[in-house]
């Protein structure tokens, strides 16, 4: 691992107190960039900021967020200006899935997901790039990374909303490199298929008790047998070169791209 490949900057990763956000949030910082870990479990951030400090390469940060509060990603984005200058990235990694069936989706589980999943990638696209405009081209490129899923290619009847959520998180990723290209700041995103973290490991248990799956694991041993070209599932380690990739200057010219880390489930 390169120490430098990010040095020089600054990055505000939501949902990082866990899963593939802390992961990301640590590689990052272990190729010295700095990290703002935004997320509403603020111990839970504290925690990974105080291990990324004790290893010395890149410092860290860690805020309260609810990412469904536009004051919210506000001051996320100022306290990383605050912190470290200015900010060159954003990673908008915070996500949740409560499963249920077509039709029994209520409006409380629509408006959770969609509030989690979209509105905040949206809310936070929006204040990341208010603070880049208001920065200067001479600080550019500047890179929004939105984390979609494969649920955004391929419709799943467990998870439709959830799906219809990650559908919102490609369209935003495609029409945010259209709309802010003019301000130097590229838009792309990766697209994971099976992760072993926290949020799979209760959708896990969800499936069971919803009465799609019939024991937990079940649903892991179906995807890989049935889905996956490689036969295993994937872990946050697997994701995170593919974001240092994004937030990194090999990117540049790359804008409006949703790449797919998910073992061959889904082939473009």
């Amino acid at each position: 691992m390169d120490p430098e490949r990010l040095k020089g900057k600054n990055i505000l990763v939501t949902g990082a107190a866990r899963g593939m956000g802390a992961t990301n949030a640590e590689h990052f910082a272990g190729q010295g960039a700095n990290v703002c870990l935004g997320d509403v479990d603020l111990d839970g951030a504290s925690e990974i900021a105080d291990r990324i400090n004790a290893r010395g390469n890149g410092k860290a940060i860690a805020v309260k967020l609810d990412v469904t509060k536009r004051e919210d990603n506000a001051a996320a984005v100022q306290a990383t200006v605050d912190a470290f200058g200015m900010i060159n990235v954003g990673l908008f990694n915070a996500g949740l899935n409560k499963p249920r069936f077509f039709m029994d989706i209520d409006e409380d589980n629509w408006d959770l997901i969609m509030n989690v999943n979209t509105k905040a990638m949206w809310l936070g696209m929006q204040e990341a790039a208010k603070q880049m405009i208001a920065q200067g081209k001479q600080n550019y490129p500047y890179k929004l990374i939105n984390v979609g899923s494969i649920a955004s290619r391929k419709p799943l009847v467990d998870v439709t909303v959830y799906c219809t959520s990650k559908y919102g998180c490609l369209a935003l990723t495609h029409c945010g490199a259209v709309a802010l290209a003019e301000h130097n700041i590229t838009v792309n995103g990766y697209a994971p298929g099976v992760v072993v973290t926290p949020l799979w490991e209760q959708l896990d248990k969800d499936l069971v008790d919803i009465g799609f799956k019939k024991r937990e694991g079940q649903a892991y041993e179906d995807i890989v047998a049935n889905e996956l070209k490689i036969k295993r599932v994937s872990y946050p380690d697997d994701i995170k070169g593919t974001a240092a990739f994004l937030a990194s200057p090999e990117s540049d010219y790359m804008t409006g791209q949703m790449i797919h880390i998910d073992g061959g489930w889904c082939i473009q």
